[in-house]
């Protein structure tokens, strides 16, 4: 009987190994089928799109967009340059103590001829620019006559008038700006000598300044 057993228990050992088998053979089918239908359809995507190869551009080829950089501002310079007009042109210096001036707001520098203010007065230089500062406020009209005659003097200009108006306008009518102006250009070292301009260029209205001579900057 014992005989039997084992052989009915080897029958049932063959068939699972068989049943094993068959399941990894149709597991290696499946395998193979997926892997031949992947190749096939690798194949009609080849075909379709023929042949490639990588492109290949040189480094000079390439274009770098670099971001625009907006121009440097030299703020502190320009502050430091306002800063030192300011105090170049004081509000407390009058230039009553200074010789060679008189009452038609004429002034020339110790060791200017008097020929020299004569023809100015006459106009026998050519005004070439000119600053007309009517509407400006006392620091605004301090800072823009500094600001013209450094410009000035950069160009290489000798004569040049500054129109500060009759004070018409102004507080009880005085002329404020008027004296201000002739006290600020006595200060300027550049400024060799002015005086009221002509009636025909702005009479009482305006000073016609003679500036000393420079190369062009």
């Amino acid at each position: 009987m014992a005989t039997i057993k084992d052989f009915s228990a080897l029958k049932g050992l063959r068939k699972q190994l068989q049943a094993e088998e068959q399941a990894r053979a149709e597991a290696q089918a499946e395998r193979l089928r997926n892997e031949a239908k992947l190749r096939e359809e690798t194949d009609i995507f080849r075909n379709s799109i023929g042949q490639v190869a990588p492109l290949r551009t040189k480094a000079a080829d390439k274009a770098h967009h670099l971001p625009e950089l907006p121009p440097p501002i030299p703020r502190q310079h320009i502050a430091d340059e306002q800063a030192a007009l300011l105090e170049s042109l004081s509000d407390e210096f009058t230039v009553d103590t200074l010789m060679d001036s008189d009452e038609n707001l004429s002034f020339a520098r110790p060791g200017i001829g008097s020929d020299v203010l004569s023809k100015l007065r006459r106009g026998n230089w050519v005004i070439q620019a000119q600053l007309d500062l009517h509407g400006y406020r006392r620091d605004q009209a301090r800072e823009a006559l500094g600001e013209f005659l450094r410009q000035s003097r950069r160009r290489g200009l000798r004569c040049v008038r500054v129109i500060h108006g009759k004070g018409l306008g102004s507080v009880n009518k005085e002329p404020v700006l008027k004296h201000k102006v002739r006290n600020w250009l006595a200060q300027k070292d550049e400024v060799m000598a002015f005086c009221q301009a002509r009636a025909a260029d702005g009479g009482a209205g305006a000073l016609v300044v003679l500036l000393k001579s420079s190369e062009r900057a």
